[in-house]
């Protein structure tokens, strides 16, 4: 992954068995997130939420993809859920072992039938940390 101001996002997608659904929901995670404390030590709080990410997500067609910067430093550990079509999601206050809740979140989302994460179902995580929700540029009427 580079370490620059280019933000690029690294490809560690999880593609084998699961649900066909699935393939259509990528999870972000900010690598570069620190602690609770703000510790600079490596590997980062948020390179750790990703691989717990992989690993729950294993055996699941869901895109697991870390950034450098989600831009929400002050909501520390954060991570972002997609998918073609639809709004996309931003949470924070995560912690280290979220994993299990983005793809709780990711295997919602794929089977909603109107483009949204259902509430009923969403892990309190993925409630409470809840920082932005954004339309499809399709939606958009200007």
């Amino acid at each position: 992954m580079e370490r620059d101001s280019s933000f690029s996002a690294e490809t560690a997608d999880i593609l084998s068995g699961g649900d066909d659904s699935l393939a259509g929901v990528t999870v972000i995670v900010c690598s570069s997130c620190r602690d609770e404390t703000g510790s600079d030590a490596y590997p980062r709080a948020g390179a750790r939420l990703a691989d717990d990410t992989r690993q729950a997500a294993s055996g699941e067609k869901i895109r697991i993809r870390t950034v450098e910067c989600l831009g929400n430093c002050k909501r520390r550990l954060s991570a972002a859920i997609l998918r073609d079509g639809c709004w996309s999601y931003v949470f924070g206050d995560l912690s280290m072992t979220s994993g299990a809740d983005l793809v709780a979140g990711a295997k919602l989302f794929a089977t909603s039938t109107d483009g949204l994460i259902p509430w009923r179902g969403r892990p309190d995580s993925l409630k409470r940390g809840l920082v932005a929700r954004i339309p499809p540029l399709d939606l958009l009427k200007d």
